[in-house]
């Protein structure tokens, strides 16, 4: 977050002069005046009530305040998110007022092992509000309580692993890890966060793999072990290395991150609307606000990242190219 511009404007507000208070409301008076004239549709390919949706309000409820209009969520929950993708590909208006707001981590995954029926270069991902990476643990009462004892036993027999969906940033890292070491590993779709954890705790499955908010939130009942990308919060994951530190690689962050994106027509023909739409989310990031609102939204603090197009963009490719590179052993293809 840029703390000085934040710092400033208080200070400024402090001083309680009039004229002050006409100054910093002309910008979004002039944004009223042109755009957006009305609301801003929202696509959420998830179920209403879950963590994308408690993201969603705690970011707008700042956002809508430097856009000045107000935004309106459209649940459309099924096919890991493929649902929600295709109606929004296909019967939203590509006019900047319809948006989509998607987990890029899992949802590209989805491309790279059956593609969608838009071509995926037609949206593209502006505002990253999050970077949750993935994680591995095991129940706090199993056998196996070091990532020695994961390996050394992977190497002896196939575990079994649990994970939320099979195309998900937390399969590719445990792939990933069977491949550096040559352990071998059979993973399980429990269909959600709870199960996956349960599946752990219960030894169900031999450990599990999971994005770390899910993980943290689980507390002492499950222990964590290796952490998918950069583990920022420490002893909330049992300071647990990044696969990248352990076994000296180079792999990008296997995240659960979730972002607005937007059709490209929408960009190319309406290119003032989208700036005021990129440069007023940024300034969301600016206000001290966003992280109490992103944290009563159950939201991890360390998680809360900025990111912007080329952010995106990168990110999005990243998962396309694994995707493609694990898609045998993550549909039997």
């Amino acid at each position: 977050m840029t703390k000085g511009h934040t710092i400033n404007r208080r200070n400024f507000l402090r001083t309680g002069t009039a004229v002050g208070g006409i100054a910093l409301a002309a910008p979004t008076l002039l944004r009223a005046s042109s755009y957006p004239e009305r609301n801003i549709n929202v696509v959420i390919p998830t179920r209403e009530g879950g963590g994308a949706d408690r993201n969603f309000r705690a970011f707008t409820s700042i956002w809508k305040e430097k856009l000045g209009t107000d935004f309106e969520p459209g649940f459309f929950p099924g096919a890991s998110g493929r649902v929600g993708y295709e109606i929004y590909m296909g019967k939203n208006e590509p006019d900047a007022y319809n948006l989509i707001f998607g987990n890029m981590g899992p949802e590209v995954l989805n491309w790279a092992m059956q593609e969608p029926s838009f071509d995926i270069n037609d949206y593209l991902y502006f505002g990253r509000v999050d970077t949750d990476p993935g994680a591995l643990f095991v129940g706090a009462e199993s056998p196996l309580q070091t990532l020695d004892d994961v390996i050394a036993e992977g190497k002896k027999r196939r575990l079994n692993v649990g994970t939320s969906r099979m195309a998900h940033p937390a399969s590719i890292g445990l792939l990933s890890l069977g491949e550096a070491t040559g352990a071998d590993f059979n993973l399980i779709p429990l269909s959600g966060g709870k199960n996956t954890v349960a599946g752990a705790v219960t030894g169900e499955v031999d450990f599990s793999v999971l994005t770390s908010g899910s993980v943290i939130a689980a507390g002492d009942s499950v222990k964590t072990l290796l952490v998918f990308g950069e583990n920022r919060v420490g002893g909330a994951l049992d300071n647990a290395p990044s696969i990248n530190d352990a076994f000296d690689l180079d792999l990008p962050e296997m995240l659960s991150s979730r972002a607005f994106g937007i059709h490209k027509k929408a960009v190319d023909d309406y290119p003032d609307r989208f700036d005021v739409l990129t440069s007023t989310f940024k300034e969301t990031f600016e206000d001290d606000r966003l992280l109490t609102a992103y944290v009563e939204g159950r939201g991890t603090p360390e998680y809360l990242n900025y990111g912007g197009i080329e952010e995106c963009a990168e990110f999005k490719a990243a998962m396309l190219e694994l995707g493609a590179r694990f898609k045998p052993l993550l549909t039997g293809a």
